[in-house]
This record gives C-alpha cells, structure tokens and sequence, in this order.
C-alpha cells in the first residue's frame, strides 16, 4: 500500500471508531475516502485499501439504512472488479456485492443508480463467463435491463460502453447453431449503434473502442461479402487510429495496428481484381506486426507479442514462399 493510502486509511479508521458522528455519517464518511482511494490508484494495494474501507462503513452502516448500504455494497463491488486477479476471486465477490445491493437500489434508489449497478453486474458476469464462473446469457440480459435508462439521448456515453459490451457478448458465444450468424450481425448492429451516439470529438477513447471492436466484427463475420466486410473494417480501424497513437496509448494502438495488419494479409492488393494477389498488403501487414510486437513486448504483455510473433513467422514463410495468404485469427477484441 502507498503511504498516502496508508496514512488516509490509518486516519479514516480512526475518525470511524469516534463518537463523534452517527454511525450512518461514519458510514458515509468511509465510503467517500474510498472511492478517493478507488479513483486514482497508485497500485493495487490502494484498490485493497478501498475494500477495506468500504467493508468497514458497510459494518458500521446500521441496519434501518437499507440504501446506504446498498450503495457501499454497489461501489465496493467496482473496486474489486478493478483489482489485478489472475484469478476469479475479487469478480465473483463482486457479483454477489452487486446481486445484494440490486433490490435495495431498485426499490428505493434513482433509476441511474440501478442502471450503473446492473451496467456493472453485466461486466462482472461476462469476465466470469470467459472462465467458465457464469452464464454470458445473464451478462446480455444486466447489460439490456441497463439500456432501459442509459438511453442513446440522455446517456450517450454510457449507452454506447453497453452496446460495446453488449456485442462483445454476442460474439463470445460459441458458433455452434444456426444462430451465430445472426449473434454475429447483432453484434454488427450493437456496434453501429453505439457509434451514432459517441464522436471523435467528444468521446475519443469510446469512439476508439468502437471502431477497433467493429472492425473486429467485420472482418471475422460468416459472410458471403468477405471482400466487403475487409475493406470496412479497414475503414474502422483507420478511424479509431485517429485516437490511439504510440506515444499516449500504446497497447491500444498495437491492439489496433495488429487488427489492422491480420486484416491487410487477407486483402487483395487490387480489390477490383481480387485474384491478382496482395504481395503489398502482406508487406504493410508485417510492418505493422514487427511494431505491435515490440509494444507488446515492452509492455509486459508476452501472450499478445507471442501471437504476433507467430503470424509473423507465418508471413515471412508466405513471402518466401510467395504462397496465398492463410487467415489469422489473433485478434484484440476489447470490453469495456
């Protein structure tokens, strides 16, 4: 724990356990150094302090105020979802906070607040789900009951963070029935939609996250229209290249660059003759491969570089070998 966590923490448990204020106040008081805490952490360990705190005022909550401890529950449940875990620990605690703070908040909250928990509830539910821990069904199902208030007019930005989740579900279930085609087009659609709602200008890292996701979308879809759908992912990736740049955000500019080149190695250099070959995109695609691979390296991030490393070796084997180009498939689909 940093030493300002340490002293806030040291202060704030000791302001708790005076008879100065009610214990709803202390409560209250709790609550607010932790989400200090949680909001700009300078290591784990702060997020483990914001727990604690928040455990803390949830002890000293009295049991007539339904709704503030339903609040600490909700907002004690964002900080475990922000702990560093290579496990499933701090998700799952953060679900059943979720799940027991949800009635409380339903019954006598504002609709924004039940909005924000369930928004919350989803992603917890659909980072489980990719363990095996939970149902991705009951993430989409959270992450709808949160679009009947963050609507696309008086909540822009968080409507388009839950189309975003919403179509990273669709596309994490299997392919295994006659449906996935249409999952795959919901998920086209979700995409889209929340585009309409976020611009360049305003709301640059969700535009970003959008374009990146969509283009992802596109160029893996079961579609008839492959030549199409590539050439408008490309669109989208060059979109979203207009915020993420090497020096302010470099592993969501090497996630993108590296969508970016899996996309050019399949498309033809001449997309008017499309059997001339695509000698010139397989080259602008390694480029773009040798640079998300040294981001990712120097990021500490040794999967992702690992598999650009393969899809390199593959490409140098394939100029060599002057041979067609084969499908990769290491794509970096982001959630929120």
């Amino acid at each position: 724990m940093t030493v300002g966590a340490q002293d806030q923490v040291r202060a704030a448990l000791a302001a708790a356990d005076a008879d100065t204020a009610s214990p709803e106040e202390r409560a209250e008081m709790l609550m607010e150094i932790a989400l200090g805490l949680q909001i700009r952490p300078q290591s784990g360990d702060d997020l483990a302090a914001a727990v604690e705190l928040y455990s803390k005022a949830q002890e000293l909550c009295p049991p007539t105020h339904t709704l503030l401890k339903a609040r600490i529950g909700a907002r004690k449940a964002t900080a475990l979802q922000a702990i560093p875990d290579n496990g499933t620990t701090s998700l799952e605690c953060a679900r059943d906070e979720l799940q027991a703070a949800i009635p409380s908040i339903r019954d006598l909250g504002t609709a924004e607040e039940l909005a924000e928990a369930e928004m919350n509830l989803g992603i917890a539910l659909q980072s489980l789900a990719g363990a095996g821990k939970a149902r991705i069904t009951d993430a989409i199902s959270a992450y709808q009951r949160s679009l009947r208030t963050f609507d696309r007019v008086a909540f822009p930005k968080e409507y388009a963070i839950l189309q975003n989740n919403l179509a990273t579900a669709f596309l994490s279930i299997p392919f295994t029935d006659e449906r996935a085609k249409m999952r795959e087009a919901l998920a086209v659609q979700a995409f889209e939609e929340g585009l309409k709602v976020v611009t360049l200008i305003d709301h640059p890292s969700e535009y970003a996250m959008l374009q990146n996701n969509l283009g992802n979308a596109l160029q893996y879809a079961s579609s008839s229209h492959v030549l199409e759908n590539n050439l408008r992912a490309i669109e989208a990736y060059d979109e979203a290249l207009k915020v993420r740049d090497r020096k302010t955000t470099p592993r969501e500019y090497a996630n993108t660059i590296s969508n970016k080149a899996n996309c050019l190695w399949n498309l033809p250099d001449d997309v008017g003759n499309p059997t001339s070959g695509n000698r010139r995109n397989i080259a602008a695609a390694r480029d773009l491969y040798l640079e998300a691979r040294e981001i990712f390296s120097a990021a500490g991030e040794q999967s992702k570089a690992r598999i650009v490393a393969e899809a390199l070796d593959q490409i140098d084997r394939e100029l060599l070998a002057s041979a067609a180009p084969r499908i990769s498939n290491g794509h970096m689909i982001e959630a929120d």
